[in-house]
């Protein structure tokens, strides 16, 4: 049986286009910068919460270097002008045993498309089935569209740490 970091999918985006959600790979690397080079201030900062436009190669090499175990990272692809371009990704990082945080990013050219809906779809699978409880997300307040993607999946507030950010859960 497939593990984690083989795990892939066919989809489509809401305008029809098919749309691969498949494990991160470490040569991705290269892909993965070319999506981040283009996606706007605004929604990094979303993800990140800081202005971010560059990494340092020990960040590269956390987002990248992926063990499918505490850490596990899903992309969505799809083809641009015959080649196949990282739209978005998703991931989550095991926090303590059963529970693990979930973010994500989406190229503002995708936005609106159901890429986060995806990604948190095939997240959620990944998730149930390497045993984890609970799935937590952080978010800006502002980031409506992230918030919205949550509730689908029925993430409820908790109360956490930091009063500039929206703390949500979803018991698996």
């Amino acid at each position: 049986m497939p593990g984690p970091e083989d795990y892939a999918a066919t989809e489509h985006l809401r305008d029809g286009r098919a749309v691969n959600v498949r494990a991160l790979r470490p040569d991705d690397r290269d892909d993965m910068l070319a999506a981040i080079s283009r996606t706007g201030s605004e929604s990094l900062q979303r993800r990140f919460f800081v202005p971010k436009r560059h990494f340092s190669e020990r960040e590269i090499a956390f987002f990248v270097n992926i063990d499918f175990a505490g850490h596990v990272a899903l992309i969505a692809q799809t083809n641009e002008d015959g080649r196949d371009v990282i739209v978005g990704g998703g991931r989550y990082v095991v926090m303590e045993p059963g529970k693990a945080e979930i973010a994500f990013m989406v190229v503002d050219d995708y936005h609106g498309q159901g890429v986060g809906t995806l990604l948190m779809r095939h997240l959620a699978i990944v998730a149930r089935k390497a045993g984890l409880k609970e799935l937590v997300a952080e978010v800006l307040p502002e980031n409506i569209a992230m918030r919205k993607v949550f509730g689908k999946f029925g993430f409820q507030p908790r109360r956490g740490n930091d009063p500039q950010v929206v703390h949500l859960a979803l018991s698996l």
